[in-house]
């Protein structure tokens, strides 16, 4: 019967076999290969192509199935077609059967695997996107649905058998630290300063309030204690919109004080100390370790841009702002604080002269150094941390490859380091 067919009909029927099995091997990977953010982001553009893609993918164990099935079926098929071919061409023999074989296998290996699996990942989303055209009444076919139905019963009866279960549906989420890897590889998709931008913000989510609030020791505040001509030089003299008015002691808090409400009190007649105490308002403190992320929530919520930080003893630590969180996230704003510009010189041979206060955090941002972020906050904790003593100055210590030579000690704590110039 075979005899009778012409021998151009055989060859042509193997190019539509190869064509078929590349189809289906293309579109195996292409699917696999395909962006599912991307394809979200079409499927809300309103591609077709796109939302056909995505209903495939969502039942990825029938569009499997319905490709390997058909893909075996076309190559068993083209192992014959080429038998016969070779049978006509070169007769009966073992040696024609090895021959068919070996033409068999390079056919479907080049033609009908190897090709079309590499175009199918270099051109992923333009091909997965057509061939879902083709793709998807294929699979929901009923006879197809019915088939393929009996096939993946079959494999889930052999899967609980073996005991592996399958895969649920947004099993595999990215975690914090995939979604910043990327971002960071987000390439020529997004710009450099975006990227910094969305990095910052994973990084805040391991950031508490002590990484990022001003010391204690350099909290500028007004004493009600003083006289009211030195609140008044003080309050002319402030570096910043909003001060700290304390009694005595800074863990005394009056309250807090806006320039602009001490502006306003001063239009009609001086300032007194009794107007200052009526002007400020109510303290807002927050806990040690408050993670950077929740306090900012927190500000939004309570109408608040100023907290002062407290221990589990009710002791001040510190005090952080909306403008030190929104730096952590977009980078340093132009400012004339102190906290900015007393905290480090550099000299003119390169090095840097470094108050033991400073964060390491803006030494690591500002002066590009590696320190440590896990332990101490400042550069004199570091030290006596690993000293476990209150060392002697001139001692020199390295740390994160950096040669840190202490300078001044002053009340038991280290008053001015010097760091070596960035290689």
């Amino acid at each position: 019967m075979t005899d009778e067919i012409p021998l151009s009909w055989l060859f042509a029927a193997l190019a539509a076999m190869l064509l078929g099995s590349g189809f289906f091997s293309m579109s195996e990977t292409c699917m696999m290969s395909l962006n599912r953010y991307r394809l979200r982001h079409l499927i809300k553009q309103g591609s077709r192509g796109a939302r056909l893609a995505g209903a495939l993918l969502a039942k990825t164990e029938e569009l499997l199935a319905f490709i390997l099935a058909g893909n075996t079926a076309i190559n068993a098929a083209t192992t014959v077609l080429v038998l016969e071919i070779c049978r006509r061409l070169f007769g009966e023999g073992e040696y024609v059967l090895a021959l068919a074989t070996t033409a068999a296998s390079l056919c479907i290996l080049i033609f009908a695997e190897i090709l079309p699996k590499v175009f199918g990942a270099r051109f992923a989303e333009r091909i997965a996107l057509a061939a879902s055209y083709v793709l998807y009444p294929l699979v929901n076919f009923v006879i197809t649905k019915i088939v393929m139905w009996i096939i993946n019963a079959m494999v889930r009866v052999i899967l609980k058998v073996l005991g592996i279960k399958p895969v649920v549906e947004g099993a595999h989420q990215l975690s914090m630290e995939e979604m910043r890897t990327l971002v960071l590889e987000g390439g020529q998709f997004i710009p450099k300063k975006h990227q910094n931008i969305m990095a910052n913000l994973f990084d805040l989510e391991n950031m508490t309030v002590d990484d990022t609030m001003t010391p204690r020791s350099l909290i500028e505040g007004v004493d009600v204690q003083d006289s009211i001509e030195d609140v008044r030089n003080t309050l002319a003299t402030a570096h910043h919109t909003r001060l700290i008015v304390y009694d005595d002691d800074l863990s005394n808090v009056v309250g807090i004080v806006h320039m602009r409400k001490v502006l306003n009190a001063s239009r009609k007649e001086p300032l007194s100390m009794d107007t200052l105490k009526e002007i400020c308002r109510e303290p807002y403190f927050v806990p040690e370790g408050t993670g950077l992320l929740a306090q900012l929530t927190q500000f939004q919520e309570n109408q608040r841009r100023m907290a002062l930080v407290v221990d589990e003893y009710g002791e001040i630590k510190g005090l952080v702002t909306l403008q030190d969180i929104l730096e952590e996230i977009v980078g340093e704003f132009t400012s004339q604080s102190p906290m900015n510009t007393g905290l480090y010189r550099k000299q003119d041979d390169g090095s840097v002269m470094v108050e033991g206060s400073c964060p390491l955090r803006v030494l690591n941002r500002k002066l590009g150094y590696q320190f440590p972020l896990d332990g101490p906050k400042t550069i004199n904790g570091l030290l006596l941390e690993l000293l476990e003593d209150i060392p002697e100055p001139g001692v020199t210590v390295k740390i994160a490859d950096v040669a840190i030579e202490i300078m001044q000690v002053q009340d038991k704590m280290v008053k001015v380091v010097r760091l070596p110039p960035r290689q």
